[in-house]
């Protein structure tokens, strides 16, 4: 009876040993997989990032959480094919704030009529882009509104497409029945692919409120976006993500900066609050502009102004 127990014994031993082994490899290839994926994203997000030259601009310091702005900008250069600079098609500003776990997100209509900074003339805000790039849109939207713009994200609108197919497509809710590009758009709860996304955000002579209503249409695809990104179907396709990203992507933040942002500040993702700026069209010169009503832009100064303290 007890060599008969010592077998079973020893026999157990190598059992647990057994299962030991085989935790320690799946322990290895999660943690290889984490280091993979880590260095996947660092990599491609390294690839993404350039500077821009604004030596008055601010500081944020992410570690204290601190709120802090950004100037969205959706190029048009991969958009029919043209690769030239282009100017930026889309333009977006967001304010993150960190303790009031609040974001929000106001349009720019592209026609909007601003003084063009660093230029001495006025023009419409989307010309800043083809003027001088990134910071010149960055310097030119900041004294449009009023506040520090501390990072910009720009993409290009083939990178907007790739990105949809990335995260498996986006849901919205589509208020207007119409056609574009060869796409049938229905009224209600709808699913785009990428080049569905494309015609979807670049519709608007059939919209009744013009670019306003394509502006809608372009937050409810980023908001979508977002959400299927960041939800567990967006995590396991990371690297399709990765691959829209880092071919169409520029920011001047860095890795640890977004990687501080993703940790510390997604709470305030989780609520924002979409504004617009809206106006009158005027023609001079034979030129089409907007003049941003004086209430309205105040308003949304003071609200911005707010999220930033």
């Amino acid at each position: 009876m007890a060599k008969r127990s010592h077998r079973k014994t020893s026999r157990g031993k190598k059992i647990l040993r057994i299962v030991l082994i085989i935790l320690l490899i799946l322990v290895l290839a999660i943690v290889g997989a984490a280091v993979k994926v880590y260095l996947d994203v660092s990599g491609s997000v390294g690839n993404t990032y350039e500077s821009v030259d604004r030596p008055d601009s601010r500081e944020v310091n992410f570690d204290e959480e601190e709120p802090f702005s950004v100037l969205l900008l959706g190029i048009d250069t991969g958009d029919l094919g043209r690769n030239e600079q282009g100017r930026s098609d889309t333009m977006m500003v967001a304010t993150v704030n960190p303790q009031e776990n609040t974001s929000t997100l106001v349009s720019i209509p592209r026609d909007t009529y601003v003084d063009i900074a660093d230029e001495g003339t006025q023009d419409k805000i989307n010309h800043a882009y083809a003027f001088g790039g990134a910071s010149m849109a960055m310097d030119t939207v900041s004294e449009f509104l009023d506040i520090p713009l501390d990072h910009y994200v720009s993409i290009n609108m083939q990178g907007i497409q790739e990105l949809v197919d990335a995260v498996g497509g986006v849901d919205v809710n589509n208020d207007l029945e119409f056609e574009q590009d060869g796409h049938t758009y229905n009224f209600g709860r709808i699913h785009l692919n990428g080049e569905e996304a494309l015609g979807y955000l670049r519709m608007r002579h059939e919209d009744p409120e013009g670019d306003y209503g394509r502006q809608a249409r372009q937050r409810a695809v980023v908001e979508g976006v977002i959400d299927q990104a960041t939800s567990l179907s967006g995590v396991t396709q990371y690297r399709g993500i990765l691959d829209a990203v880092e071919d169409n992507m520029r920011t001047d933040l860095s890795f640890a900066n977004m990687r501080e942002i993703a940790l510390d500040y997604r709470e305030a993702f989780s609520n924002v609050d979409q504004l617009q700026l809206e106006g009158e069209g005027f023609m001079q010169g034979g030129v089409s502009y907007q003049q941003i009503d004086e209430d309205n832009l105040a308003e949304v100064q003071e609200t911005l102004q707010e999220q930033l303290q």
